[in-house]
């Protein structure tokens, strides 16, 4: 009786520990936006080979910029524009490219570019998390964002930023694991 005592706790004991090792059927989720560039570098590089007062709305276009086919891409009304560079102080202290657009009022349109690409991964023990003790959370990926604003056809200033790199580890620790949130006021009468 004693064996099948001790087999059945080894066996107990070799199932959690199982449980515990298969990360793999933790839960992950990935957010992509369908995009022509796989990287942070490859958006920046098309956003640095636009010259101002040179490059053209049709070439933008061409190059897979153009809000109509791209959903990345919005188009921005004049309002819009003024509302993403709000006037503070003289026209004249501008940068040349946004001064123009300024100027140019109703003939002034802008395209803002927005790529998120980010994964986000479980990790640790399976049987911690599903319980609810312990749960990791690794994300990385990268975001890009980019304006480009155009006067009369013609393309006179273009600006990025973003995260080139994203690594961030976020950890939630419920010490009463499943009882951590549990609503004792059902049980009152």
């Amino acid at each position: 009786m004693r064996s099948g005592n001790i087999a059945s706790q080894a066996g107990l004991f070799a199932a959690c520990l199982a449980l515990t090792a298969c990360s793999s059927m933790l839960p992950r989720s990935q957010s992509t936006v369908k995009t022509e560039w796989a990287s942070f570098d490859e958006a920046k590089a098309a956003i640095e080979r636009i010259e101002p007062h040179k490059t053209t709305r049709e070439e933008l276009d061409a190059q897979g910029l153009d809000p109509y086919v791209n959903p990345n891409v919005e188009l921005l009304n004049y309002s819009d524009v003024l509302r993403r560079f709000p006037l503070s102080g003289s026209v004249t202290k501008l940068d040349p490219g946004l001064r123009e657009c300024m100027e140019a009022g109703k003939d002034c349109i802008g395209y803002s570019i927005v790529l998120d690409q980010q994964r986000k991964n479980r990790v640790g023990p399976f049987l911690l998390d599903l319980l609810s003790f312990r749960r990791e959370t690794k994300s990385t990926g990268w975001t890009f964002n980019a304006i480009v604003l155009i006067v009369d056809g013609d393309v006179v200033y273009a600006l990025y930023g973003g995260k080139p790199s994203i690594s961030q580890t976020e950890t939630t620790v419920e010490p009463l694991g499943p009882l951590q949130n549990w609503n004792a006021s059902g049980l009152i009468r």
